[in-house]
């Protein structure tokens, strides 16, 4: 309105002007609020739990000691209450575990003044058994302790509670004759054991019953202890060396022992080879299937044999895949067979009919049983020699004698020769192959 008055010249009236601020009231002017704070990151790397240690919700700075901040320092106060302090006094108080009626001073409170001293109670004695010169004459004698020195012995043991280390040390010397500790607990303990046979009441108490000590082991005991500690350095050495060397020992004979087991399946393999070999001569077909005999291995000691392919699956198959060796025979072996194969002049790959696929098959497993046996048998010759070579440190002069039949350079044997000659020369005959118990009693 104002403005307009302006422009048409108009006088402005006298008094308040009426605007909408006087009629609606000024606005109230907004308040901007700022972007929260965002809280501080935490550092890549770092926990959880170890940043909550670092700074709490209000940013504040960790402390430099631990302090109770979660109760508050209220809490801390005493909790005094309305009543009169109890009054306390300077008193004098004896202990009951004192024979010499020693007085002595603290501070106790006025109440307590009648009351027993409160550690008395910790005060504990040891019953010792009390015997008439009638039941020691009776009973108790012995031939090497009189009734003084057993007397003198139980009065040691009430001063000082059976600590026997004390009682040997406080023993009387210069009117008796010395006494070990093993002596005083072994005549103390043979004393209590007959009492508590004879009578009970005060001063036997049920488990001090059939006590039995055995004073000959313990001085073993303490003297082979006594070695022990003082034992030279070279002594020490000594023993760690045959400590080492019993555990070598142990170590072979184990070895030992597992290649024999190998042997004997070995061996037990070769049987059960030439038994299955005479079933299959006397049932003999024209078209045989792949057949499989269990060999061992000498490294496990379990009988595993050469799986060749079936070939059952549907589908064109090539017959030259079953002479395919498959893949666990390892590279050592299949080098050992492709070595022996090479020495009697056979061909790696020869062709694949089924007469020669099978009988190729099954040669190679009888080499391969062969390689095996060969290697337990220079295994056993290596012990030999060995055990000879000891034998003859151990007792110079003598010289062992081993037979010359446990010697034996295994070579082209005729009966592998004849197995070669056989596969080159293709009949329709069934192939003479060598059972592999000749094998073994050429090389054994």
């Amino acid at each position: 309105m104002a403005d307009v008055r302006d422009i048409l010249d108009i006088e402005k009236p006298q008094g308040t002007e009426v605007t909408k601020e006087a009629i609606v009231g000024a606005e109230k002017k907004k308040k901007v609020f700022g972007a929260p704070k965002s809280a501080p990151r935490r550092p890549e790397g770092m926990a959880r739990e170890v940043y909550a240690l670092l700074y709490s919700d209000k940013n504040d700075a960790p402390p430099l000691f631990p302090t109770d901040a979660g109760q508050g320092y209220k809490n801390m106060k005493a909790n005094l209450g309305m009543k009169k302090v109890r009054p306390w006094k300077w008193m004098p108080f004896t202990n009951p575990a004192r024979t010499d009626n020693a007085v002595f001073h603290h501070w106790r409170r006025v109440c307590d003044e009648a009351k027993e001293y409160p550690f008395a109670r910790f005060n504990k004695k040891v019953q010792i058994p009390l015997y008439t010169d009638a039941e020691y004459n009776l009973h108790l004698q012995h031939d090497s302790w009189t009734q003084e020195e057993t007397d003198h012995l139980f009065d040691l043991a009430r001063r000082f509670d059976l600590r026997f280390v004390v009682m040997a040390d406080r023993w009387d010397r210069s009117k008796f004759e010395q006494r070990s500790i093993e002596d005083l607990k072994e005549r103390y303990y043979s004393i209590v054991t007959s009492l508590s046979k004879l009578k009970t009441g005060p001063g036997y108490p049920p488990e001090a019953k059939n006590y039995y000590f055995d004073a000959e082991h313990e001085r073993r005991r303490k003297e082979q202890l006594e070695r022990l500690y003082s034992r030279t350095k070279e002594q020490v050495e000594e023993e760690m060396m045959l400590q080492n060397e019993l555990r070598k020992i142990e170590a072979r004979k184990k070895e030992r022992d597992r290649k024999t087991q190998d042997l004997q399946k070995l061996i037990s393999a070769a049987d059960s080879q030439t038994e299955q070999k005479k079933t299959e001569r006397k049932f003999t077909r024209k078209k045989l299937p792949p057949q499989t005999r269990p060999k061992v291995d000498n490294l496990s000691g379990e009988l595993s044999g050469i799986k060749f392919p079936d070939m059952k699956g549907s589908g064109v198959t090539l017959r030259s895949q079953r002479m395919k060796l498959p893949a666990n025979i390892g590279q050592k072996k299949t080098k050992a067979i492709e070595q022996l194969l090479n020495e009697f002049n056979i061909d790696n790959n020869p062709v694949p009919t089924e007469e020669i696929c099978q009988h190729f098959n099954e040669l190679r497993s009888d080499l391969l049983l062969l390689h095996e046996l060969k290697i337990a048998m220079s295994n056993c010759e290596f012990e030999l020699q060995s055990l000879r070579h000891q034998y003859e440190a151990a007792d110079p002069g003598k010289t062992l004698v081993i037979p010359k039949g446990l010697f034996t350079e295994v070579s082209s044997t005729p009966a592998t020769t004849s197995v070669a000659s056989t596969v080159n020369q293709k009949t329709d005959a069934d192939v003479a192959v060598p059972s592999t118990s000749q094998q073994c009693s050429i090389m054994l």
